[in-house]
């Protein structure tokens, strides 16, 4: 069987996490047979130098044996608005002409949107930088939720661990699930995950704003999220008229009251789900929800998961 040439891209200042898994999952070490050629290139080779201080990479080729991979993947690159070099990217498009199938790991993304790989593509970046990203390349179609996107061979996947998804993902297509499941075994890792990256992404909902009146509001709406509170109630309780709320409220937090209290409940519910056993029937009352087929949908809708599959991937044992 020929070898698939893969090609990985160095660079000063990396991740080790982001290097250590396409070198192991496309090496024979997990896998037990030699089906990947893996070749570390960087711009000048030599000994590259870990953020944290490890100097462990060694590439061995400069930009040109890009041109030649099968495979090649930008597993990091150092956050930043600067162009990458000239070379890699004229490099990546030879490639990607040859037939190559181009990855961008994490923030990998970036170099393949600069390279103009990404244009009328769908795509995938860390959720931290998906602003920076989208400024950046307004014609790429950013997918603010998958784990990994693949779109006529150019793949990109979400932050750090989702390398692997991704990685598992590319050897599935060449090999199978069988070979696949093997490896993710050994590697002691799902060999697909369920739901997106919305279940791990940070949204804190507004508690504090410069309108003293809408704070006040916000304290009640805290204390009294299990019960039902209607617009015109509490545009009564602020003594305001519901239009006047409703600019006020949109104007002090960036979310209108509706979607604030939906927020809130489903953040107060994903504690409830953290912290015991307590039933979603119950869970989903307790933070005002109407019923608890409303709460899943929201749930679902909001984090891409159910409150159950929450529950067993984040809940304290």
């Amino acid at each position: 069987m020929k070898l698939i040439n893969v090609a990985i891209i160095a660079v000063e200042g990396f991740i080790p996490f982001h290097y250590s898994v396409p070198c192991i999952l496309f090496s024979d070490m997990v896998a037990g047979k030699k089906r990947f050629n893996v070749t570390m290139c960087a711009e000048k080779p030599g000994i590259y130098t870990a953020h944290d201080g490890f100097t462990l990479l060694n590439a061995t080729h400069d930009f040109s044996a890009v041109r030649e991979a099968d495979i090649v993947i930008v597993p990091y690159w150092p956050p930043s608005t600067e162009v990458p070099p000239q070379a890699l990217l004229d490099a990546l498009v030879k490639a990607r002409d040859n037939g190559a199938e181009i990855v961008g790991l994490c923030l990998g993304s970036f170099v393949l949107g600069h390279a103009g790989l990404l244009k009328g593509k769908r795509a995938v970046t860390h959720w931290e930088f998906e602003r920076q990203f989208q400024a950046l390349f307004p014609e790429v179609q950013l997918d603010i939720n998958a784990l990994y996107v693949d779109d006529d061979r150019i793949i990109t996947s979400a932050g750090t661990a989702a390398a692997l998804d991704c990685c598992l993902y590319i050897i599935r297509q060449r090999f199978g699930s069988v070979v696949a499941n093997q490896i993710a075994r050994r590697m002691v890792v799902s060999p697909h995950r369920e739901g997106g990256q919305a279940q791990y992404i940070e949204q804190p909902v507004p508690g504090d704003t410069r309108d003293a009146r809408i704070n006040g509001l916000i304290d009640y709406l805290q204390q009294h999220i299990h019960e039902p509170l209607t617009l015109d109630a509490l545009a009564e309780k602020v003594s305001m008229s519901r239009r006047s709320l409703t600019r006020h409220f949109m104007k002090a937090t960036g979310m209108s009251v509706a979607d604030w209290l939906t927020a809130e409940r489903l953040r107060r519910s994903q504690i409830l789900l953290e912290a015991g056993n307590v039933s979603i029937e119950r869970i989903a009352e307790k933070v005002g929800f109407l019923s608890a087929v409303t709460y899943r949908q929201q749930f679902k809708k909001r984090f891409g998961v159910s409150p159950a599959q929450w529950r067993k991937t984040f809940r304290d044992p």
